[in-house]
């Protein structure tokens, strides 16, 4: 009787550990498939959005095998987004833009799901912004900043320890840097009012500044830049003031003016699906002959993905052009216009010109 009692408790302990002995099972086959077959990715989506300004989320969501390490990379992105299993085989996480991103509609964006030593990957297929957010026309591009005025206070005396200060006036929200002739590196110009940038730069005792070194302003927004050269000298007093200082015969003249900026705008086109497309088709014909069984779809995965990269990169080059902008303020009625040049133009901050039917001329 004790035996058979005790043969009936041991079944039913076997009937109640026979899920928990089931899961494991499953969870057990399971990892021995992901090690013979590697990560698998069965979905890859995102939350669209309606515009990709700073600040904006954009939600993530991966499905495919459990256990693993999922990362993403956005073209335009300052930094990778790891991504949370929140369940066995869904993979989630948010990407905040930041100010210094430049993150596109048709900007790629990579998922990569590592198990062990091996990763599959995807290309996300659908777009960043929601079907009827508004959109940049195709050719389209963000506006160039601008520098209305590049100016110095400038020192008695350019030796160490002395003080120049620089203001320039321009775009608003962007990012302005100052490098000067005779001194290393670039130093940066903080906002302190809207479209105003000023800052003091201390003259180091490895300078080798003079009056006449050439100073040049760079703004940089939208992902584009403008620069613009110091039309005055660095010394104040002296002889070079008094030259700027002698006086002028008075003479009317009506389209007579003077340069006020040099504006050199570069334009970087952006990949377009053909050369991302013509990439990867041939990173994955090189990489198909490479191995065989697994690590032959491994190296065409990894070959189409940096063959697509490596497209980009060069229809990007092939579309960056430079043009340049001549801001004259006419000295009779004080106004500005724009004149367009293909090629440098050859004419700095304060040079005296004349405009004849759009064509501009040094005032002899």
């Amino acid at each position: 009787m004790v035996f058979r009692k005790l043969l009936q408790a041991g079944f039913a302990a076997l009937i109640a550990l026979g899920p928990v002995l089931t899961g494991s099972a499953t969870v057990q086959a399971q990892q021995v498939q992901n090690r013979a077959y590697g990560p698998v990715i069965n979905g890859f989506n995102v939350e669209e959005v309606r515009r990709l300004t700073p600040g904006v989320g954009l939600h993530f969501d991966l499905y495919g095998s459990p256990g693993g390490i999922a990362t993403l990379r956005i073209d335009g992105a300052t930094r990778n987004l790891n991504l949370t299993e929140v369940e066995p085989g869904q993979y989630t996480g948010s990407y905040t833009i930041g100010t210094h991103d430049r993150i596109r509609p048709e900007s790629g964006v990579t998922a990569n799901l590592r198990l062990g030593n091996q990763v599959a990957t995807s290309l996300l297929s659908e777009s960043l912004l929601q079907p009827n957010a508004p959109r940049e026309r195709r050719g389209q591009l963000a506006a160039a900043p601008a520098i209305e005025r590049f100016d110095v206070q400038g020192s008695p005396d350019l030796s160490p320890g002395n003080e120049l200060r620089f203001t320039v006036f321009g775009t608003p929200g962007g990012r302005v840097e100052v490098a000067i002739a005779g001194a290393r590196g670039v130093f940066f110009l903080p906002e302190v009012r809207p479209g105003e940038y000023d800052a003091v730069y201390t003259i180091r005792n490895a300078d080798r500044i003079a009056p006449d070194s050439r100073v040049t302003a760079t703004i940089r927004a939208n992902g584009r830049y403008t620069t613009s050269v110091l039309g005055r000298p660095l010394q104040a007093g002296g002889l070079a003031n008094a030259r700027i200082s002698e006086p002028r015969q008075a003479r009317y003249c009506t389209n007579c003016a003077v340069v006020e900026a040099v504006n050199v705008i570069e334009v970087s086109g952006n990949g377009n699906y053909l050369g991302t497309a013509g990439g990867a088709v041939i990173g994955g014909l090189l990489g198909s002959q490479v191995g065989s069984g697994s690590g032959r779809t491994a190296a065409t995965v990894a070959g189409a993905v940096a063959g697509g990269m490596a497209g980009r990169n060069v229809q990007r080059n092939m579309n960056r052009s430079q043009r340049y902008e001549v801001v004259v303020r006419y000295s009779t009625s004080g106004a500005t216009q724009i004149l367009q040049f293909e090629n440098d133009p050859g004419f700095r901050q304060g040079d005296r010109v004349r405009v004849n039917n759009g064509v501009l001329s040094r005032d002899q």
